[in-house]
Formats: structure tokens, C-alpha cells, sequence
């Protein structure tokens, strides 16, 4: 049992190693050359990989800078919010929570990709579209077992402090990190409920 073991934390040490050798090399050729002049083909061949080993990291070269968090940690992260909350204050809450938890490096990464999203306009634009998926799992997220189902306004709220928290990343990106992620987040929630 020992050998499978060791042999499956190898495999995936192999593999966790490999992914970050594609985004490392991936964000050198993006911020080198730019987004949109760069190719799958480059990126493989940047991190001596394989194109099809590429594919199986990251669906698309904007996986590597449009990341989706998954279910598991939205449910993590909105489970810990009161359920008496409403909506809007708990996916508030959890996004303040969310980059609480951040180390210095996770930090760093997460704005050299929102830079490369904020620098591309066609990522600025595909960037609704992650907003989308992101909202779908915030939504399931936060339903409690035999509660309701949301609303449509629910939905609507989703949806808005999504779109807010990405501009408050491009923002962020837009400013280089000078300006305090929380803050300018913040902020667009605010611009949602002006009181």
C-alpha cells in the first residue's frame, strides 16, 4: 500500500510541476510579446512539453490566465458566511475572506494574470464569460442542503457582484498592484448598493 502511495504523490509532484512549468513560461511569453501574438505551439515549446501535454493542463492558452475557482472552495468559502446574510453581504464577505487567505506569492501571480487580462481587450472581454461560470458555482454554492432554491433577483445579485468584483481586478491589474485589491473590490460592491 506504502508503494502506491509514494507512487501517486509522485505522479502528482510530476504533475503539479509541469502545470506551473507552462504557466511560468506561458506569462514570460505573454508579458514579453503580448497575448494575442502568442500560440499554444510557443508555450508548449517555451516549457519543453508536448502541445497535447499543454492540453492537458489547461484546456486553452486563456486557462492559463483566466482561472475558474472550483466548487469545493466556493462551497468552503460561502459556508462560513451566516445564512441570515443576504446574498450580497455573504459573497462580500466571502470575497474578503477569499483574498485574506492569499500568501504573498498567490498574490503576485494572481496580478501578473489579471495584468495580462487587463493589457488584452479580448480578454477584458472573455473575462464576462468566466464571470459567468464563477457566478453558476457561487450560486449552487450557496443554497444550504433542503433550503430554497434562489430567485431570479438572486440570480441578478450573483451576477452583479461578479461583474463587480472582476472590475475591481482590472482595476487592480490597471494600477500595478498600487492600489489595494480589497479596496478597489470593494468599492465596485459598494457602487452596487449606493446607499
Amino acid at each position: 500500500m506504502q508503494r502506491v502511495s509514494e507512487s501517486s504523490d509522485w505522479r502528482r509532484a510530476r504533475w503539479e510541476a509541469t502545470h506551473q512549468k507552462i504557466f511560468e513560461a506561458a506569462m514570460r511569453l505573454f508579458q514579453e510579446h503580448g497575448f494575442e501574438r502568442v500560440n499554444v505551439g510557443q508555450i508548449a515549446s517555451a516549457a519543453g512539453v508536448s502541445v497535447p501535454t499543454f492540453y492537458a493542463h489547461y484546456p486553452s492558452k486563456e486557462h492559463v490566465v483566466m482561472n475558474v475557482p472550483t466548487a469545493e472552495e466556493m462551497v468552503a468559502l460561502l459556508s462560513t458566511q451566516p445564512a441570515d446574510l443576504s446574498i450580497a453581504e455573504r459573497i462580500r464577505r466571502g470575497a474578503q475572506m477569499w483574498f485574506a487567505h492569499w500568501t504573498p506569492e498567490e498574490r503576485a501571480e494572481t496580478l501578473a494574470r489579471w495584468r495580462v487580462i487587463a493589457a488584452t481587450p479580448a480578454l477584458r472581454n472573455r473575462a464576462a464569460e468566466f464571470e459567468r461560470t464563477t457566478a453558476g458555482i457561487v450560486a449552487a454554492a450557496l443554497p444550504g442542503e433542503g433550503g430554497p432554491a434562489l430567485s431570479a433577483a438572486d440570480a441578478v445579485v450573483i451576477n452583479a457582484h461578479l461583474s463587480a468584483y472582476t472590475s475591481g481586478l482590472l482595476v487592480w491589474a490597471d494600477s500595478n498592484g498600487e492600489k489595494r485589491l480589497e479596496d478597489v473590490v470593494d468599492e465596485a460592491f459598494r457602487a452596487l448598493d449606493p446607499r
